[in-house]
This record gives structure tokens, sequence and C-alpha cells, in this order.
């Protein structure tokens, strides 16, 4: 008998093999997600980030209509024409409540069930949330705003989801390449969202001129109005909600945390490089043979074993502070644009009530129009001349320039340009819309929006979708993004607190533009890099087969 071959059948030759088979997994892994990463541009990348951008339009319209919905809502069932100070606070504060819960949840979620399981999901809470508040009404026990609040809150949640989703979803299927430019094509869709809300508001508010103008009460044409422009937010949500169903899972998911290579490698060499837009990732279930294989698993206590070490640690603070400043800023101004056009007088209709012969108080229909009509021109043009640009600027610049130096001149701009609008704002104030000096603040207007989205806007989605593990990659984004949803409720709060006193505000907003310059600097620059690279884990030992006795 040959001794060879008994050392070869032996069991203390079986961890051999499996060393060996082990550096084999890892050098299979490594070689696909290779092709992912150096994969030309296709329709596949194109579909993704149409899919995608969709829902962002979407999440982006139904946030910012209620920047002239609340305006139109204060005229409908306000006193004195307008939202006393804690209905308005609950209009616009509930989304952003409800998004930071949807974060937090899907992003787990995510990493937990699979990208494609939850994809989708997320759309139909949008479209049943939107729905309901566009027939929303009031009985003897509860009122109106109280029903828009709670249905705001739960679209909200769907909204959330959508954040980690789509940006873990086009993160992993984008090459390395072109990633930075994919996930800033999908995130600009949410200028085009906040664009399509202005131009629907323009569009209902013209449309019913003569009914506002010519009817007694003219509330009744206004509260048909606000139906139309929120109800219109989920049409674009089901023309993309089929696709999101049927979109597969990414090759990264079902490598690392199904542990299934063969399927993750079939589904590359598919989608890569055949049809993909008539791709149903479900169908190659039966086709891949599973072996046992380990990987490191996502689990509480792995969690903060990786987070605790410092070079994690300060990149999930870096994406959380950063983020949580900038929607402190951002959504403090986009959600109160018509607040502070009116108090620049940029928007001023006169007041829609007047004083008869007789000293009684009649209403002025015509200025009840001009002031929504105004309202939604403003929005218009602080959407085309500062929002819509900024993303696409970003867009030519994120990977050659990269995301860290975007992100740093943003907020460096956006601190000087709030300290001029903040301590100035007196000289800005009340000279009506053709003065320069409201000229001239809606241009620093129109500026700081461009340089949020030319700026730490953009990168604050992008950077937290590429700098973690997979396991952690959609969790630490819906904890990035969650922060920032935290900023923003923290705007709305500051706002009701100062009373609407926008110079106050605008000094508040400097200050978090200034801490955002720091937290930065936590961050590592991602131009160029694998997200393996970028998960600051051995990638040579990262799996291994189970060995029998085990």
């Amino acid at each position: 008998m040959n001794p060879q071959s008994d050392v070869s059948n032996s069991p203390s030759s079986e961890p051999s093999r499996s060393i060996n088979r082990s550096g084999t997994l890892d050098q299979q892994r490594l070689k696909s997600l290779a092709e992912v990463d150096n994969a030309p541009f296709s329709r596949f990348h194109v579909k993704v980030c149409c899919v995608a951008g969709v829902g962002f339009f979407t999440d982006a319209y139904d946030i910012f209509a209620i920047s002239i919905a609340s305006t139109m809502l204060g005229y409908v069932y306000g006193n004195s024409e307008q939202l006393d100070d804690l209905q308005n606070l609950g209009v616009k504060i509930a989304t952003p409540i409800g998004t930071l819960i949807g974060q937090l949840l899907f992003g787990w979620l995510a990493d937990v069930l699979g990208r494609k399981k939850m994809y989708g999901f997320e759309l139909m809470i949008i479209i049943v949330g939107t729905l309901t508040q566009a027939v929303a009404g009031s009985a003897h026990a509860v009122g109106i705003i109280g029903v828009l609040v709670m249905w705001r809150f739960i679209m909200g949640i769907g909204i959330g989801g959508d954040y980690p989703l789509s940006a873990i979803i086009t993160s992993e299927f984008a090459s390395t390449r072109t990633r930075g430019r994919l996930m800033t094509a999908v995130f600009a869709f949410q200028g085009w969202g906040q664009l399509g809300a202005s131009i629907v508001s323009l569009i209902v508010t013209a449309a019913y001129k003569s009914s506002i103008v010519n009817s007694l009460p003219f509330e009744v044409p206004i509260d048909f109005m606000w139906r139309i422009v929120i109800g219109l937010g989920c049409v674009p949500a089901c023309i993309a909600l089929y696709f999101r169903l049927t979109i597969p899972e990414t090759p990264r998911f079902t490598m690392d945390i199904e542990r299934n290579i063969a399927n993750a490698t079939r589904d590359i060499e598919i989608m890569y490089t055949t049809n993909a837009g008539l791709y149903n990732a479900d169908e190659r279930e039966n086709h891949a043979v599973v072996e046992r294989i380990e990987a490191p698993r996502a689990t509480r206590r792995d969690f903060w074993a990786h987070f605790s070490k410092w070079k994690n640690g300060k990149v999930l603070l870096g994406c959380a502070w950063s983020w949580f400043v900038l929607d402190v800023a951002f959504y403090g101004l986009n959600l109160n644009t018509s607040t502070i056009l009116q108090n620049i007088g940029f928007n001023v209709g006169g007041s829609s009530t007047a004083v008869n012969s007789n000293g009684d108080r009649i209403h002025d229909a015509q200025a009840v129009y001009n002031s929504l009509f105004s309202t939604a021109v403003g929005n218009v043009i602080l959407s085309v001349a500062g929002l819509i640009p900024g993303y696409w600027v970003s867009f030519l610049f994120i990977d050659s320039w990269g995301r860290k130096p975007i992100q740093l001149m943003g907020f460096s701009v956006l601190t000087v340009l709030f300290l001029i609008m903040g301590f100035a704002f007196d000289k800005f104030n009340g000279h009506g819309n053709d003065a320069p000096a409201a000229k001239a603040f809606v241009f620093l207007y129109c500026l700081t929006n461009f340089f949020q989205n030319f700026g730490p806007n953009t990168t604050t989605f992008i950077i937290p979708g590429e700098v973690f593990p997979t396991r952690y990659r959609s969790t630490a984004h819906g904890i990035s993004a969650a922060s920032g949803k935290l900023g923003a409720v923290l705007a709305q709060l500051i706002s009701f607190a100062a009373k609407n006193s926008t110079k106050t505000v605008l000094e508040v907003y400097a200050f978090f533009m200034l801490t955002g310059i720091a937290s930065t600097l936590l961050l590592p620059e991602t131009r160029g890099k694998s997200l393996e690279e970028l998960s600051n884990e051995d990638q040579e030992k990262f799996m291994h087969v189970k060995s029998h006795s085990s």
C-alpha cells in the first residue's frame, strides 16, 4: 500500500483541503467582483439608475410639495389664513420623523433579508400614504391636520426605506470607474422631484385662477388644489413599482451574506454579458451547487467589534455627522421656502383681507391668488437656478475631483454664504419683488442651493454607500441617513423656537456648516477604489469552507 495515499485519505488531511479550497474561494470571489468593478457601462446600469432614480423623484416631490401645500392648507383650514405654529410644525416634521424610522428599519432589513426582497415595499408604503393624504377629511373626534400628520409620518417611513436601498443597490451594481456618477445620477432625481412639485403647484394654481378670484368662498377651489398637488406624487411611484419588484439581487449580497459564490458568479455572467433587462434572478436558484461556506456574519457582537475600531468607527461618525449638519440647513431651507420668500417680500401678494366702508373684514381673493402664484414661481426659480445645476455639476466632477474635496468645498462655501445671508438679513428684508435687495437675497439663496448639491448633499448620500462592508453597508447607510433626518427635524424645531426669525436661523445654519468641515476630515477618499478595498477588511482570508468535522 502506498503510504502517501494513506496520508491523503486520512482525517488529518481534511483541514489542509479546506484551507486550499478556501484560498480558491477567495480568488473566485475577488475575480467575480472584479468583473463587476470593471464592467463597461451598459443598458443594465441605465435600468438600475432609472428604477432607483424614479423613487428619488417621488421622495423629493412628496417631501417638498408640503412647502406650498402648507400655505394652501392655511387658507382653507387655518385661523387668520394660515396654520398656527404647531400645525405648521406638525405637517412639516411628520415626514422627516417617519423617514428617520424608515431609514433605520429598511437599512437593517436589507442587510438581513436582502436588497431585492425589500425593494418595492417602500414604494407601496409611499403610494398608500400619498393617496390617503389626498382624500383625507375631518370628523368630530379628529381634525384634518392631525390626519395629515399621521399619513405624512407613514409616507415618511416608505421614503426612508428608499434611501439605503437605492444607494446600496446602485453602488453594488456599479463599476468602480463610474460608481460616483451613477449614484449621483440617481440622487439627482431628487432635484427633478423638487422642480416637479413646484411646476405642478404653478400649473394647478394657474388652472384654478378664475375659481379662486370669482368664487366665494375661495377656500373651496384651494381645497381641491392642495389635494391635487399632493396626490399626484404617487404617479411616478406606481410607474416604478413593477421594475423594483423584479430587479435582481446584487451579486455582493448573494456572495458575502448568502455565501453562495456559484449563484453570484452566474448572476454576474448573465447581468453583464447578456440582455440584463430581461433577466430574472429568481430563475437561477436551482442551477447552482450550494457549498458549506463560512464568511463574516452580521451579528450584534460583530457590529460592535467592527465599529469599535477607530478606523471604522470614525468613518461612521463622519458620515452620520456630515449628513446631520447638512440636513439641518437643507431641509430648514427647502421646507420653509415660502416663509423665507415672504419674509424678504419676494412673493408679496398683499393681504387677503381688507376692510370695507362699513368696517367689516372682507376677503381679497385676487391677493390670495397672487400670493400662491408668486410662491410657486419662486420655488421654480430656486430649483432651476440652484438645485438642479448643483446636482449635475457634481455629476461632472464626482469621479475626477473625488467625493471628499467636493464635500469640503461645499461646507466651506456654505459657511460663508449663510454668514452673509444671516448677518446682512435686515438689509434684504421687506423690499418687494423688484427691489435689488430682494433679488440679491434670491441670488444668494440660489447659490446656497447650488453648493449644497455641488457639495455635501450629494456626497453624504454617496460616501456611506461605499465605505462599509457588505454585511453592514445598508445598515450603516441607514444610520447615516437617519442622522440627516434627525437634523431635518432639528431644523424645524429651530425655526419653531426662533418664531420664524429667518436672520437667527440662517446664522445657526452657518455654525452647523462649519462643523461639517471637521467631520469631513474623518472620511476616506473613495474615488477609484473598489467597495472591498474601502471596507477595511482583509479580502484574502474572507471565506473558508466549513470542515466536515465542524
